[in-house]
């Protein structure tokens, strides 16, 4: 399975936006994109750089989403497909395509501390639908889908460290019964769930070409 396994950070300096890459990490000082030195485009010759052009400005875009999902094109390009053959909004499709992923769902529950970290998990064979164990990351969701861990004392110590004593707050398509370390898709996500601004019309015009 392809993966990127070079530097998360230097992944959100490229976009210019915290992705949530390293999970807590990216939300104290050590993070980067807090540092003033550190804030800018990865490269020897940032500050030479000129104004994007207007494919830039829609490549750029892509790149943001596919990042914080963590997938690469050809998978991208499926969703989009996807999104393109269902009746709505593209955009907003494909980003609920996106959402509805198994280790977006994981690592919403805080059962992650990450989307990274929630694919291992899954695919390591910690986490369950239904009852059943799942161990690929890009499962889609359905609404009233039951997320757990599965009942060995190994999963169950695995994602109660991450998940702690106070369990974090989850979205509205969600809930989450932390005493049982189970959480069930409460509706189906839309594009307003997603946690990074994205403009779709641009993705759109970048995928369309």
């Amino acid at each position: 399975m392809a993966r990127y396994i070079g530097p998360a950070c230097r992944l959100c300096r490229r976009e210019g936006i915290k992705l949530m890459l390293k999970g807590i990490r990216c939300e104290t000082a050590k993070c980067p994109m807090e540092r003033q030195w550190r804030n800018s485009p990865p490269g020897m010759h940032a500050w030479r750089r000129r104004k994007p052009s207007e494919y830039g400005v829609r490549l750029r875009e892509k790149q943001k989403v596919k990042r914080y999902y963590g997938v690469l094109e050809k998978q991208f390009k499926l969703y989009f497909a996807k999104a393109e053959r269902t009746k709505g909004n593209t955009g907003d499709i494909l980003l609920s395509l996106l959402e509805r992923r198994l280790d977006n769902a994981v690592w919403k529950l805080g059962f992650s501390p990450s989307h990274k970290a929630a694919r291992q998990a899954i695919v390591h064979g910690h986490i369950a639908v239904n009852g059943r164990r799942v161990t690929v990351p890009s499962y889609s969701i359905k609404q009233g889908d039951k997320i757990g861990v599965r009942a060995s004392d190994k999963s169950r110590k695995f994602i109660q460290a991450f998940l702690g004593e106070s369990p974090p707050p989850v979205q509205s398509w969600l809930s989450l019964d932390s005493a049982q370390l189970e959480g069930t898709v409460a509706a189906l996500p839309t594009a307003e769930d997603v946690q990074i601004p994205v403009e779709t019309q641009l993705i759109i015009e970048m995928c369309s070409r």
